[in-house]
Order: C-alpha cells, then sequence, then structure tokens
C-alpha cells in the first residue's frame, strides 16, 4: 500500500478547478450537489450510479443471531437497512490493474 497520505477536501478543490474552467468555490458547489443528489437518489430509489466509480445502494440486512464476543451469549441482531457502495468494473482495474488469470 502507498504510504502517501489522503487527497484532502482543500487540494481535491483544487485539483478539479486547476482541470476544469471552474474556480474553487464553483467546483465546491458541484461537489455539494451531486452528494446531495446522490443522498436523495439513493434513499428515494434504492441506488444511485456514479458513473465511472461504482454504485451507492441500500441493502436490506435480514434479522439474525449472532453472539456477544465478551460472554459468547447468542443475541438476537434485528433486521436493518443498510448502505453500500460497489466499485465498478473499471474503476476497480484503473486502481488495482487487470484481474490475475489462474
Amino acid at each position: 500500500m502507498a504510504d502517501q497520505k489522503p487527497i484532502s477536501k482543500s487540494q481535491l478543490l483544487a485539483s478539479l478547478a486547476e482541470k476544469t474552467t471552474l474556480n474553487k468555490k464553483q467546483v465546491e458547489a458541484v461537489l455539494e450537489n451531486l452528494t446531495a443528489i446522490a443522498y436523495s437518489e439513493a434513499k428515494a430509489a434504492g441506488k444511485f450510479t456514479l458513473p465511472g466509480l461504482g454504485i451507492l445502494k441500500l441493502v436490506d440486512r435480514p434479522a439474525r443471531t449472532g453472539r456477544n464476543p465478551a460472554t459468547g451469549e447468542q443475541i438476537q441482531i434485528p433486521a436493518k437497512t443498510v448502505v453500500k457502495f460497489t466499485v465498478s468494473k473499471v474503476a476497480k482495474e484503473a486502481i488495482a490493474g487487470a484481474p490475475k488469470k489462474k
């Protein structure tokens, strides 16, 4: 893994502003609106696709039996809805490289 620190929000805004004709304030507005749209679409439709990156989706987890790690006692874990992000094949290949064949 890389020893490099992840890019900060201000670094991301500066990089996007440099690569587009927008200034930092405009780029920030675009990112904030994209985030708001992603949240509302995922909540309303159950999923939101960000082309080239992946899919943000709601997944229903069924109720299940688990164990308390401290006591070993069985406990009932209730059903719930969780948010998952599935990375696209294109993003996986761009970041991790092509999968190796056996």
